[in-house]
Order: C-alpha cells, then sequence, then structure tokens
C-alpha cells in the first residue's frame, strides 16, 4: 500500500478459470466487459432503504468480468445492529459471492462506525494490489484502488483502477496528478482501465487523463461527450467515467433505467472492450 492515511484489505478464492492463468492458450477471448457503479454505501438514493440484495441481482445481471465499486461498506456496526437484512460479511465480499473468484478492498473513510471505500471484483486473479492514498486536506478520505489482473492465456496483465475523486475541484486537480503518473508508470505494453466516480461535473479532468495519462473514455470515443449518470433518477451530470488505455475495440453498453435508477445516487456504466 502507498501512502498512509488509507488501509487496504484483501481477500479471495483461488480462481477456476484455469489450472494455469498464466499457460499460453492461442483460443483464449481478450473481450471483457467492465462495471462501475457507486454504491451509495448500499442504500437508495434519498439513504430511506437498504437495497444491497438488489444491487447484487443488478450487478449479477450484467454479469461483468471486472466491477469497479465506489463508496462501498467494509463494516458498519450501527448499520448491522438495525437493518434485518445486514449481511454478515463485508458488502464486497457480499457482492462477488460466488460469480468473482477474486476481490480487493482498499479503506478511504474510516469512522467509529465503521469505514468504506473502493473494492474490484474479478472473475480473473488479482495477483496483487495497492491502495494509493490521494486525500488532499480536511474530511475527504480518497484513494486509487490499483488491482494487476492476470488474463488467461498468457496474455498482459490489465491494470485496473477503481477511482473515486473528492467534490472541491482544486482536490480533483492534486488527485488527477496522482492518477496520470500511476498510469505513466506501469508498462506500456500492459492495458489500463480506469473506472469510478470522477465527480467531475465540470469535465476538466478529461483532457489531463487524454493527453497525460494516454486514456480514452469509451462513451466520449462513441458518442462524443461523456454519459450522464448523476442523478441516477434523472441524470444531467456526467460524474462517472470509464477509460482504457490499450484496448484495440472498446463498446459503451446500454444498461437499462429500472432497477438501476432506484438502487444509488449514481447511475452504473458498462463497457465491453477487447485487448
Amino acid at each position: 500500500m502507498i501512502g498512509g492515511a488509507a488501509t487496504s484489505t484483501v481477500s479471495g478464492h483461488p480462481a477456476s478459470i484455469s489450472a494455469d492463468p498464466t499457460a499460453p492458450d492461442p483460443m483464449a477471448s481478450t473481450r471483457l466487459t467492465l462495471l462501475t457503479v457507486n454504491l451509495h454505501k448500499g442504500f437508495g438514493p434519498l439513504n430511506r432503504r437498504f437495497v444491497l440484495p438488489e444491487l447484487r441481482a443488478a450487478v449479477r445481471h450484467v454479469a461483468a468480468d471486472i466491477v469497479f465499486l465506489q463508496e462501498v461498506l467494509g463494516e458498519h456496526q450501527l448499520h448491522a445492529a438495525r437493518v434485518p437484512e445486514w449481511p454478515q460479511v463485508p458488502h464486497y465480499e457480499f457482492l462477488a459471492d460466488t460469480l468473482w473468484s477474486d476481490f480487493a478492498y482498499g479503506r478511504n473513510a474510516v469512522y467509529p462506525a465503521g469505514h468504506h471505500g473502493n473494492a474490484v471484483l474479478s472473475k480473473y486473479p488479482i495477483v496483487s494490489y495497492q491502495n494509493l492514498d490521494v486525500s488532499v486536506s480536511g474530511p475527504e478520505r480518497r484513494g486509487l484502488l490499483h488491482c494487476r489482473i492476470q488474463l488467461p492465456g498468457g496474455q498482459p496483465m490489465l491494470h485496473a483502477i477503481c477511482v473515486h475523486l473528492g467534490l472541491r475541484e482544486a482536490h480533483r486537480r492534486v488527485q488527477i496528478d496522482h492518477l496520470c503518473a500511476l498510469i505513466r508508470s506501469l508498462p506500456e505494453t500492459e492495458p489500463v482501465a480506469v473506472a469510478g466516480d470522477f465527480n467531475d461535473w465540470r469535465q476538466r479532468a478529461h483532457r489531463p487523463l487524454v493527453h497525460r495519462g494516454g486514456l480514452r473514455e469509451v462513451f466520449v470515443e462513441r458518442h462524443g461527450h461523456a454519459a450522464r449518470t448523476f442523478p441516477a433518477r434523472w441524470p444531467v451530470l456526467a460524474l462517472d467515467r470509464i477509460y482504457v488505455r490499450g484496448a484495440s475495440v472498446h463498446q459503451p453498453l446500454v444498461l437499462p433505467r429500472r432497477p438501476w435508477s432506484h438502487l444509488s445516487d449514481h447511475a452504473p456504466l458498462a463497457a465491453r472492450i477487447q485487448l
């Protein structure tokens, strides 16, 4: 882990996709489906209803290979005592269930009742991860969860970076600098997927990510503009993004308005990429 203010834990089970995921397989597919969603800590848009079981069903329905989660609870003792359907395991593990064999969690915000942060679920082995603390000043705690994922068939390592940037633009500028520096430090021969909640309502982050990070945003590439995702019921602001580097083909996917509009304050984004 980089950065002392954030901590990370990781859990996972041996992936069952191959006895040896590094063994070359000329028939192996390199097409991946990505999904990003801000979980709003498992509650609906107005925080009145616990919807995590419904979220799990919706996430499973997309059947993405890699899922990027923001505002995912690792622990909350007060909610656990009050909410009847509260799971006995951390929310990212509850969502992973049996569909995603590996998962990583980056703890960002810590408070007396518990903590929350970012998480990545993967159908392929997460061979290592780090949670980069990009908090600036004040109470907001933010992190970049960077996972190295081993794809089948001897393919290059995939770098999956789950992002949740600050609410203040001055903070986001610093955090974008950290993100660009991280991307530039990665081998150019290894593909990169960056997804999450950028809170970039003025769309100031796109240019540096393209010019300094070498990234392409899948919705901008296809439609000429980022997808509107907030608020989920009547999306006006383009806060969430999926960026890629080293993807030869990328296709944004259209997800239905229901049930997603009642499961979080952010609409999810999904895309199919080919490496």
